[in-house]
């Protein structure tokens, strides 16, 4: 039987979102149904809402950040039980064939991954669903491929940001090798940089936090910083050039960053994670001068998540969080844009 689900959707970009009931897909026999216990606020949602990217369709149910307990399993299903504590992130599906997908890396997915929220559908058609939506819900159900284990140390509502804004910073610092010796500093300390600090910090780094403001100094001390620099201060900056190993760049706004490209040491390189829709202007000179490098990097495939939540659990992290009701959604958004909150907005959606 389909599965009634109640939700917070937008319906269009000008529109609040409001509440929604649909039907979820009958589990199949690869299939884990989640009652979904909580749903972290990304900055991409609202990205998403506001159709800033201009491919929205509506109406859509928002949230890659999800949380919750196994209610049903299909036939073929032999990691999950009912009970059990579990975690959806940025996808649901991906080819399976490609190269990225054969590595663990289906965030990559040549012919495009399928987004929790958003994506064609192609298995919506029963419950006439035509697009994927995601986690401002009562139930999900996903494929068990795309389903990870939430390690019961790490709270359900603290674990829920860590599907989207965790693996997001942790497969950079992986990627580029981090740890004890590494000198890494994280450039805003929003939902992202917050957990880029305590994961930098944990792998053994030495890191410093730039900002706009000491507003957050004490909190970056607290997230394991050791050193904090306000970015306007040109004499500070200057001093810190040639610093570090990598710069995680969390800033999710058009901002200047060839004055940052200067903190970077030889073959240092700057990782782009904040999703911006304008341009972003880069001097060669500050690249080729030390062989430093400019770089992107998208979420984490599924064996990387459950790594980053393992990791988390066993370095006591988590993130740090104001749980509200869906139908404080919209405030939330107007928070968000304000960068009103620390450090993660998350929906109890008992509350609905």
């Amino acid at each position: 039987m389909p599965i009634a689900t109640r939700a917070f959707a937008a319906t269009s970009s000008t529109a609040p979102l409001s509440p929604w009931s649909f039907d979820r897909r009958d589990p199949g026999p690869d299939d884990v149904a989640i009652e979904i216990k909580f749903a972290g606020v990304c900055h991409s949602d609202l990205h998403i809402v506001k159709n800033d990217l201009g491919n929205t369709t509506y109406p859509i149910v928002p949230g890659h950040e999800i949380a919750g307990v196994v209610t049903a399993v299909g036939a073929n299903v032999a990691r999950f039980k009912v009970g059990d504590r579990v975690g959806v992130g940025c996808m649901v599906d991906s080819c399976r064939q490609c190269k990225p997908c054969l590595e663990g890396e289906e965030q990559y997915c040549v012919p495009g991954m399928v987004q929790t929220y958003g994506s064609p559908d192609p298995k919506g058609a029963a419950v006439g669903q035509k697009i994927t939506q995601g986690g401002y819900s009562t139930a999900i159900v996903v494929d068990q491929n795309y389903v990870v284990t939430i390690p019961d140390s790490i709270p359900l509502d603290a674990a829920a940001p860590l599907l989207c804004a965790g693996i997001t910073t942790y497969s950079p610092l992986r990627h580029w090798k981090v740890g004890p010796g590494s000198k890494v500093a994280v450039i805003g300390l929003g939902g992202l940089g917050h957990m880029a600090v305590k994961q930098a910090a944990a792998m053994g780094a030495e890191v410093t936090v730039l900002s706009t403001s000491d507003r957050k100094k004490a909190d970056a001390e607290r997230m394991g910083a050791r050193h904090f620099l306000i970015n306007s201060d040109k004499a500070a900056m200057q001093a810190a050039g040639e610093s570090f190993d990598l710069i995680i760049n969390t800033v999710s706004a058009t901002h200047e960053i060839a004055s940052h490209v200067q903190l970077l040491a030889k073959d240092g390189t700057m990782v782009m994670l904040g999703l911006t829709t304008e341009g972003l202007p880069v001097y060669a000179m500050g690249l080729l001068w030390r062989r430093r490098a400019v770089a992107g990097s998208l979420i984490g495939g599924i064996r990387e998540t459950q790594e980053m939540l393992d990791f988390c659990a066993e370095h006591g992290l988590a993130c740090d969080i104001e749980v509200i009701a869906p139908d404080q959604i919209n405030d939330a958004y107007a928070r968000l844009q304000k960068s009103d909150v620390r450090y993660r907005f998350v929906l109890d959606m008992a509350r609905i």
